[in-house]
């Protein structure tokens, strides 16, 4: 990466150069903030492809020509990741991995919530409360087989409350 005088740029080096020209501080319009709060509804032990859950109550990805949008969950018994987006076998999968490497029933001393709950803190610090997405013309920019993840880690969770962050150019 490297960054010019004068008009600002960008240089990203991969199998091809490709070069962004930023006025200020991103490409295109005026570099602009929008955060809000997104619920999830609650959904059953597992994870689940939330995408287009967070496109719905977040239309303003649609005026942004390069920025990211960066979630937060409020939790701490769900995890975010992004991930395998095309098969459902995958996320049914990984709870069954995640089950193993974090049991139930493994002798922890934090119980008063129930069995499910201490597990539930340890998977969602492996997996983390957090991700960040480009965002390209208007649309998070992932790759062709991606999607975003809620990875609930509770037998009985209520709906699940994000905040959604999202910086850059909006589109001339």
């Amino acid at each position: 990466m490297a960054f010019g005088g004068g008009h600002s740029f960008i240089r990203v080096s991969r199998s091809r150069t490709t070069l962004i020209r930023l006025f200020n501080m991103a490409a295109g319009g005026p570099s602009v903030w929008y955060q809000k709060e997104v619920t999830v509804g609650a959904k059953k032990r597992g994870c689940h492809l939330i995408s287009d859950d967070i496109v719905k109550q977040f239309p303003e990805i649609k005026k942004i020509s390069v920025g990211l949008l960066h979630i937060h969950i409020k939790h701490t018994s769900a995890s975010l990741a992004l991930n395998e987006n095309w098969d459902p076998d995958v996320r049914v999968d990984m709870e069954m991995m995640l089950n193993k490497i974090v049991p139930e029933g493994a002798g922890y001393l934090h119980s008063c919530e129930g069995p499910d709950d201490m597990p539930a803190h340890v998977k969602a610090a492996l997996i983390g409360s957090s991700v960040t997405v480009p965002v390209t013309d208007g649309k998070m920019n992932m790759g062709t087989w991606q999607g975003m993840w809620l990875c609930e880690h509770r037998n009985h969770a209520g709906s699940r409350h994000l905040v959604a962050t999202l910086q850059g150019a909006t589109k001339q």
